[in-house]
């Protein structure tokens, strides 16, 4: 099966300004999640959608491919993500490139590990494959026992359910994290057009301190101490 990797990374963030480039460990924050594909024997491809010329630049050089800037209206504060990689995709199969699977990495994820992407590939390779494997991890929060909603009349009440005396009792749920989708070639077409919950989907668990999202300056001193204290750890 043909594998590539895509990675989406827009200029113009607004929490963290400049986030996709800024060093990270040594290198640009972007250059890790490139590393990280290049790294992969089941993909055959690294390709970056930005609409940025420095951080297309930066790309370049940490080795992906990227084959165009963005165009403007696929690159605003509300574009959603799919109709992204969809264009990108598209774009290649419009040069002659088959792609028949999708590794889709988040450039803001740099904590992820080769055993995340293995147990995602696994799950998109089982014998009922859905169309769409992300990655989750426990947050810590549930709907049925401390997740709450606002009413009509101004007060909160439980987001499901009636309310459990105990987390343990609750039926387990997670938070996506965003770092990996892999995507079969037909579902992202589809979920393109129709979202992403209209095809089938399975989730990889990863750990909470794997699934760090970079949005905030604080989620990046979060995402360094990670990963300072994983390079700390003595080698087995």
């Amino acid at each position: 099966m043909t594998t590539i990797a895509t990675i989406c990374a827009r200029g113009g963030s607004k929490g963290l300004p400049g986030k996709n480039i800024l060093p990270f460990a040594g290198k640009p924050l972007i250059a890790h999640s490139i590393a990280f594909a290049l790294a992969q024997p089941a993909i055959s491809g690294v390709y970056v959608s930005t609409d940025d010329a420095e951080i297309a630049r930066v790309a370049r050089e940490a080795g992906a491919t990227v084959p165009y800037l963005r165009p403007p209206e696929l690159a605003r504060d509300d574009t959603p993500k799919l109709p992204v990689i969809e264009h990108l995709v598209a774009h290649l199969e419009a040069q002659g490139q088959t792609v028949e699977r999708i590794v889709d990495l988040q450039p803001t994820s740099p904590l992820r590990r080769r055993e995340d992407l293995d147990g995602c590939l696994a799950l998109a390779d089982a014998s009922d494959a859905p169309g769409l494997v992300l990655t989750a991890f426990d947050s810590g929060f549930n709907p049925y026992f401390n997740l709450v909603e606002q009413q009509p009349g101004g007060h909160v009440s439980i987001s499901k359910g009636r309310g459990l005396a105990a987390r343990q009792s609750a039926p387990a749920v997670w938070a996506l994290n965003g770092s990996i989708y892999v995507w079969r070639r037909a579902a992202l077409r589809h979920a393109a057009s129709h979202g992403l919950w209209s095809v089938k989907v399975a989730a990889h668990i990863m750990p909470a301190a794997r699934s760090v999202d970079i949005d905030t300056a604080d989620d990046f001193a979060l995402a360094e101490w990670h990963h300072a204290r994983e390079q700390a750890r003595p080698s087995s």
